[in-house]
């Protein structure tokens, strides 16, 4: 069981990552998918994608819940039907989920890849970064920025926002493993907190709301 890392952000939140390395058929044991989520994980054309899949209801099972527990609304944003908060991530061969019965909360794992230089411009004023000493610098702070934005996004749950308009992520050090962060959308301002770590070339960050 391939459990990668758990992590106890505070007495109410905590987060899971898998590190997806076992079989479709493997990962199929055990898990009963909702009508719903049989027909996603039966339309999924990437193998990948549905060991993913899967694998995320493995993280779900540590937390006592099976998939009939996470519903989604029309935004197709998840929620847990005790009311808990939950977020959830998957890039390549890693998947992770954060609960929360206090705070709403977000979370992204990333592949720190160059490519992310192509498209920094949308979503943050990249002058902010020519002062690192490196490429391989500058991507890591970048995919810091962007899993920070996702997870923002995936907590303010509304279409529109924009990633470089709306959303504000404070400057950081590696060493700080922590920043913070605002959105501002249509007159309304709200304040996260931001943590990150780097495993294996990915990098995961995620996201609290202020109360």
């Amino acid at each position: 069981m391939p459990l990668y890392k758990t992590i106890t952000v505070n007495k109410d939140t905590s987060i899971a990552i898998w590190k997806v390395e076992e079989s479709e058929e493997y990962l199929s044991k055990g898990i009963f998918l909702s009508q719903n989520c049989q027909l996603r994980y039966d339309g999924m054309k990437s193998e990948m994608h549905r060991r993913a899949f899967l694998s995320i209801r493995h993280l779900l099972v540590l937390y006592n819940y099976v998939d009939k527990d996470l519903i989604y609304n029309e935004a197709g944003k998840p929620h847990l039907k005790d009311g808990k908060y939950i977020s959830i991530t998957h890039s390549h061969n890693f998947t992770g989920i954060i609960i929360s019965s206090s705070d709403e909360v977000g979370i992204d794992i990333e592949m720190q890849r160059d490519k992310i230089l192509r498209i920094a411009h949308k979503f943050t004023p990249f002058e902010e970064y020519r002062t690192l000493a490196n490429t391989a610098a500058i991507v890591r702070k970048l995919t810091i920025v962007w899993g920070a934005k996702e997870s923002l996004y995936k907590i303010y749950g509304q279409q529109g926002i924009s990633f470089l308009h709306h959303i504000n992520v404070s400057d950081f050090s590696f060493s700080d493993e922590s920043t913070s962060a605002e959105i501002l959308y249509k007159g309304d301002r709200s304040q996260y907190n931001i943590n990150f770590l780097e495993f294996e070339g990915f990098t995961c960050v995620y996201a609290l709301r202020e109360v």
